[in-house]
């Protein structure tokens, strides 16, 4: 399976949170993967040769944005 992630849903857009109140302090998918397959720029992106499909991002996601296709 792959991660994919549903940018209408999520919340990182433009370099910062815009849906909820962490101000910017965003704890979600990117910090409970455990081998740093994603990250925070102007979207969160996947490094797909990282990521091991755990599916720990899609349990962290509080928006419902990242699931497996």
């Amino acid at each position: 399976m792959v991660i994919k992630i549903n940018y209408s849903k999520c919340c990182w857009e433009d370099g910062k949170c815009s849906s909820c109140a962490c101000g910017g302090a965003c704890v979600g998918c990117v910090e409970a993967c455990p081998v740093g397959a994603l990250k925070r720029g102007k979207i969160v992106e996947i490094d797909k040769e990282k990521c091991i499909d755990c599916g720990a991002c899609i349990s962290a996601c509080k928006h419902g944005a990242i699931s497996f296709v």
